[in-house]
């Protein structure tokens, strides 16, 4: 009897940031999601974060699905030895191919890449176009400020508060595990 593969997109940074606490995280993360046998989909570069988890996630012998476009591949390094590489022409549809083949979305730290696609996986939710849930990896709070905003959007009445149960702050690695271990059984 055949197992479905669960996969867990994850958007993060290109850099490392300025906190060790982050690259610790992207590591932890990878080894967490070897160590479950769910497959890692993200943006397929070999620097930063997304390096990070990658590396961590082939090191302890889990799968790997990099999607890259091809203005990207020098950039940020296009890691060519993972399970599935797939170079497309756009940005757009790069996070279409990431969101497409995942069953849950995590966000570690990283910047305006990382928000674009957080903020893409959380108005298809609003809009009912899918129903994976989505966890913000808050690392030393580093995502206080963005659920500040969303709670900001509520209260000021441009999205009712149900966006807010869409998207769960998850305090460190462990709780992320549990909590995917709970949505994608």
């Amino acid at each position: 009897m055949s197992t479905v593969l669960r996969s867990v997109c994850v958007y993060c940074g290109s850099r490392d940031g300025n906190d060790p606490a982050f690259a610790d995280a992207a590591g932890d993360t990878g080894r967490m999601l070897a160590g479950n046998d769910w497959r890692l989909v993200y943006g397929a570069g070999d620097v930063g974060l997304m390096g990070r988890v990658a590396n961590a996630v082939q090191a302890a012998g889990g799968k790997t699905f990099g999607v890259i476009p091809t203005h990207l591949l020098d950039w940020e390094v296009g890691k060519r030895d993972l399970d599935s590489f797939v170079i497309t022409e756009t940005m757009h549809e790069r996070k279409k191919v990431m969101f497409m083949n995942c069953d849950a979305v995590v966000v570690l730290p990283g910047g305006a890449g990382s928000l674009d696609e957080f903020f893409e996986a959380l108005t298809w939710r609003q809009l009912g176009l899918h129903e994976k849930p989505i966890y913000l990896l808050n690392v030393n709070g580093f995502w206080d400020p963005l659920a500040g905003l969303l709670s900001h959007v509520v209260d000021h009445g441009f999205a009712g508060d149900n966006i807010l149960r869409y998207v769960t702050v998850i305090a460190d690695v462990p709780a992320l595990e549990a909590a995917l271990r709970e949505t994608l059984a």
